[in-house]
C-alpha cells in the first residue's frame, strides 16, 4: 500500500491567488506537490485537479500540448470556488514515459505519427501513468471524495480504483491551437477524452467551442506564415470599426467575442494596423476562453501608437512593425525601453511592405497570423495575395438604418454563394 508522507508546508502566492503548498514524499524518490485553498478535510467533495507533470508545457509554454493552459485554468477554477486542491504529479512526464522519451515521441509525431502511435513506435505504452500515488496524497489530506477537473475518464477510474470517490467529472476544456489540434483530436478519438478542444461550433453560446473548422488547414509557407483574416460586416457590406458593434443582441455579441478570442488563441500572432489601435485601443489578448495569448503585431509605419495603448502592456509580447521614417528614432527607443519589439521593414506607398513584414514574422518562427483589422489592412492583405483563409461574419444590420430591425433569418447555400433573407420591420421602441 502506497503511503504519502508530508515533507514541507509553505504559503505560496501565485497569479491565481494565494495557496497553501504541501509537499509529499510518495516513494521511489518522487515528491508530489499540492496547492490547497480552503478547508478540504470537512468530508464534502473537493474540487480536485491531478495534474501530470509536463516540463515543456507547464514551465516552457509549449503549444504542442494543452498542459500549461490546463494547469493555470485549474488553479483559477479552484481560486474562484474558494476551496479545492491541485496535485502536481511528478513522474508523469509524457504520460509516464519520461522527458527524453517524450521528446523522441515528438520526433515520431513530426514523421506523421499521432501521440498514441508515436509511443508505440518507441516500444512504449500509450499511457504508463498510475494514480495510486495521487490517491495516497488525497488520503493524507483527509480527502475521500472529489469533483475531478479532467477530460480523461481513465484518471477518474484510476482514483476510484485506489479508493477515492469521484462524485463528478468537471471538464477542463482548452482552446485548440494550430500546433495541438491533432493532439487534442487524438485524445478524443483514441483515448476517450471528453471534448478536450470544446463543443461543436453550433454551441458557441453555451460553452467553449472548437474553432478548428474556422481555422482550416494551417500550412505555413517557407516565406510567410499562414494568414487568416477575420472581420464583421453589416448586411450592406460595410466592415465594422468595432467588430461586436453590429451584432444583433448582447448574447450574440458575447458569443462573437468568445469566438474572436478562441481564434486568437489558435494562432501564433494577431495583427492589426495602427488605425485600429487608435480607434479602439484593443488589448488583443485571450481572456474569454482558456488558451494562450498570441504575439501582438501592430503595423505602424509612422509610429502613431501611443505609449499608453493597451496593446503595449505586459499581458503578452508585442511587436511594432514600422518603416523607420525620419523623426521616429526617439519613439522606437521608448518602445524598446518598455520591452516592446520594434522591427524595421521597407516602406510601401501606404504603410509598411506586407511581404517584408510577413517574411520577418516567418523568420522569427511565426507559423500563423490572425488579421483583425482595420479595413485598410484587410483590403491591403487581400490585394497583396497573402491571405490563406477568410472568416467573415455578416451582421443583421444595415449601416445608417438604425430604425430598421432584421429578423426571421433564413440561410440557403446556392452553389458557392450563401443566400440570406430577413423580415424587415421598424425597430421596437
Amino acid at each position: 500500500m502506497i503511503r504519502a508522507s508530508e515533507a514541507a508546508r509553505v504559503r505560496l502566492p501565485t497569479s491565481a491567488g494565494e495557496f497553501e503548498a504541501r509537499a509529499f514524499e510518495v516513494g521511489g524518490g518522487l515528491v508530489y506537490l499540492t496547492l490547497l485553498r480552503g478547508d478540504v478535510a470537512d468530508g464534502q467533495p473537493v474540487l480536485t485537479r491531478v495534474h501530470s507533470e509536463c516540463l515543456t508545457g507547464d514551465a516552457l509554454g509549449s503549444l504542442r500540448c494543452d498542459c500549461g493552459v490546463q494547469l493555470h485554468a485549474a488553479l483559477e477554477a479552484i481560486a474562484r470556488e474558494g476551496r479545492g486542491v491541485l496535485i502536481y504529479a511528478t513522474g508523469h512526464e509524457g504520460r509516464g514515459i519520461g522527458l527524453v522519451n517524450k521528446l523522441r515521441a515528438y520526433q515520431e509525431q513530426e514523421r506523421g505519427a499521432d501521440t498514441v502511435d508515436a509511443n508505440l513506435r518507441l516500444g512504449l505504452p500509450a499511457d504508463r501513468r498510475s494514480y495510486a500515488e495521487a490517491a495516497a496524497v488525497l488520503t493524507a489530506l483527509g480527502i475521500r471524495s472529489v469533483r475531478l477537473l479532467t477530460n480523461n475518464p481513465r484518471k477518474a477510474d484510476g482514483l476510484a480504483a485506489a479508493g477515492i470517490r469521484v462524485e463528478e467529472v468537471v471538464p477542463l476544456v482548452t482552446t485548440a491551437t494550430a500546433h495541438n489540434g491533432q493532439y487534442l483530436r487524438t485524445k478524443r478519438d483514441r483515448m476517450g477524452h471528453i471534448d478536450p478542444a470544446g463543443a461543436p461550433l453550433a454551441e458557441v453560446a453555451e460553452r467553449p467551442v472548437d474553432v478548428s473548422s474556422l481555422l482550416g488547414a494551417v500550412r505555413p509557407r517557407a516565406d510567410r506564415p499562414f494568414v487568416l483574416v477575420t472581420y464583421v460586416q453589416t448586411l450592406d457590406g460595410r466592415i465594422a470599426a468595432r467588430p461586436d458593434a453590429p451584432v444583433a443582441t448582447a448574447a450574440g455579441a458575447a458569443a462573437w467575442r468568445r469566438l474572436a478570442h478562441a481564434l486568437r488563441a489558435a494562432c501564433d500572432a494577431v495583427l492589426v494596423g495602427s488605425g485600429t489601435v487608435l480607434a479602439g485601443d484593443p488589448e488583443l489578448t485571450v481572456r474569454l476562453v482558456p488558451g494562450p495569448s498570441p504575439l501582438r503585431v501592430v503595423l505602424d509605419s509612422r509610429l502613431r501608437t501611443p505609449l499608453t495603448a493597451r496593446v503595449l502592456n505586459g499581458a503578452a509580447p508585442t511587436l511594432v512593425v514600422t518603416a523607420g521614417r525620419d523623426g521616429t528614432r526617439a519613439k522606437r527607443e521608448e518602445l524598446v525601453a518598455r520591452n516592446v519589439g520594434v522591427r524595421l521593414v521597407e516602406p510601401a506607398p501606404v504603410g509598411v511592405d506586407l511581404h517584408a513584414t510577413l517574411r520577418a514574422l516567418r523568420a522569427d518562427g511565426v507559423g500563423s497570423v490572425l488579421v483583425e483589422g482595420g479595413a485598410g489592412v484587410i483590403a491591403s492583405m487581400l490585394a497583396a495575395g497573402v491571405v490563406d483563409r477568410l472568416v467573415a461574419t455578416i451582421a443583421p444590420r444595415i449601416a445608417g438604418a438604425a430604425g430598421l430591425a432584421l429578423t426571421n433569418r433564413a440561410v440557403h447555400p446556392v452553389g458557392d454563394d450563401v443566400l440570406l433573407a430577413f423580415d424587415v420591420a421598424p425597430a421596437s421602441t
